[in-house]
């Protein structure tokens, strides 16, 4: 298997990461996480964007231009020969030594670029069905728009949801919904569209981006703000949005159906447009 390390495609064997890489002991890192159709990579600019408001953030100077990152994310691609996958790559902030919770200058650490990507095919069977949800109290940090490294919130969340036996979690703040576990979450009532405005307390989503535009396109009315969780009984539909599933239906939540627990006509919508987008 070949992967990206740095500036070179090697094979995965080769790759070696210091004990005291920042990464590994801090989260101390961006990453992100796109889809490539038909061998290329699907809205790159958008994603490369976010990473370098992500990194200017966190105080990370990127050890790579835009057309470099491009460039050698292309070679990957080529050499595992993908057609339809999933890129992930990540940046770390390197490696000082001794272990430092101080933040080094960009003279004293190098960045640490990885990346590899995988076949991937749309997840029809769970666009098309659905998935249950439950709520969990959102106790991630106040960076939320940040796309760190650290995951441990989002990843308790949904353990929590599956331990209980629902697919995802619906994040829950102060009494307002705010993502599920990794992805945007979207709702509908009374006809409009809601989805929680960007900030720190959510990730402001690429295919959110998309979306947004395509809705406005299609006359839906569209409101960037959040649904609080009293208006849970009033939710005509409810559907999670990520790069990797594009839009999924969340057919119930904490039991109890949405919609009869059928995906809902604008759902239904969003997706196929979104599909017709991608094929352009």
């Amino acid at each position: 298997m070949h992967v990206l390390w740095n500036d070179q495609v090697v094979e995965r064997s080769e790759v070696k990461i210091d004990i005291e890489d920042r990464g590994y002991q801090f989260g101390d890192g961006l990453y992100e996480a796109l889809r490539v159709y038909g061998g290329k990579m699907f809205m790159f600019d958008e994603h490369f964007a976010r990473l370098k408001r992500c990194a200017d953030e966190i105080r990370l100077k990127l050890p790579f231009t835009k057309s470099e990152l491009k460039h050698n994310l292309e070679k990957l691609i080529a050499a595992e020969n993908i057609d339809g996958g999933e890129i992930y790559f990540q940046v770390s902030r390197g490696t000082l030594a001794p272990r430092n919770h101080r933040i080094p200058s960009f003279e004293e650490v190098k960045p640490v670029l990885t990346g590899n990507v995988i076949p991937y095919e749309r997840p029809v069977d769970k666009q098309k069905n659905g998935e249950t949800a439950c709520l969990v109290e959102d106790k991630r940090w106040l960076h939320c728009n940040i796309k760190s490294l650290s995951l441990l919130g989002n990843v308790l969340s949904l353990d929590e949801a599956l331990q209980n036996g629902y697919d995802d979690a619906l994040l829950v703040r102060d009494g307002y919904f705010t993502e599920a576990s990794a992805s945007n979450v979207w709702f509908v009532i009374d006809g409009s569209l809601y989805t929680h405005q960007d900030g720190n307390l959510v990730l402001p989503g690429i295919t959110k981006l998309r979306l947004l535009e395509i809705a406005r396109s299609e006359g839906l009315t569209v409101k960037e703000e959040a649904v609080p969780v009293s208006k849970l009984e009033k939710v005509d539909e409810c559907f999670v949005s990520n790069s990797i599933w594009e839009v999924v239906p969340i057919v119930s939540v904490d039991g109890k159906p949405i919609n009869n627990g059928k995906i809902g006509k604008i759902t239904a919508l969003l997706q196929d447009k979104y599909i017709e987008w991608i094929n352009k």
